[in-house]
């Protein structure tokens, strides 16, 4: 008996050894690639509204992968500025945030941002409304962020994650 749970306890000890978590140090600066979960248009969502983005890559430090691809990442709106009339074109700024790993840590990221523009056609409108008066109502065109957009974020600080 005395055999079988020393034989059971070291079995379970060599498993948990094999699973062993590892410190890794990720550098401030790192390379983050990354694309848009869903589509996003300026004038269907509310600054502080919370984007999604996923992760396209393994991000690796050697050969061990810290970020692995697939890994959700945040974003916020800072500005959702829809087109208006007189050509005013529409506006969309997301800054990309943070990521959460499965160990719970937490990666920020830093100057990682989304600027979206659409076309002004101020000029268009001011100088057709010259001559037929109803074309002052041209707006400009939409801020959109597609589905699948893809950038890259920096990782704001050194940080040390358990993998």
């Amino acid at each position: 008996m005395k055999k079988v749970v020393l034989i059971s306890a070291m079995a379970m000890f060599s498993v948990g050894s094999m699973f062993a978590q590892q410190k890794v140090t990720i550098k401030a600066g790192t390379i983050v690639p990354m694309h848009s979960v869903n589509s996003v248009k300026a004038a269907d969502v509310d600054e502080g509204q919370t984007v999604d983005f996923v992760v396209t890559n393994d991000v690796k430090v050697g050969d061990v992968v810290t970020i692995s691809k697939g890994t959700l990442v945040k974003g916020t709106v800072n500005e959702a500025e829809k087109s208006s009339l007189a050509g005013t074109k529409g506006r969309l700024k997301i800054s990309i945030t943070n990521l959460i790993l499965p160990s719970g840590d937490q990666i920020y990221f830093s100057n990682s941002n989304v600027n979206i523009s659409g076309k002004n056609r101020t000029p268009l409108a001011v100088v057709t409304a010259l001559f037929v008066w109803p074309c002052i109502f041209i707006p400009g065109t939409k801020a959109q962020m597609p589905a699948g957009y893809e950038l890259q974020a920096t990782i704001g600080s050194t940080i040390e994650v358990t993998i």
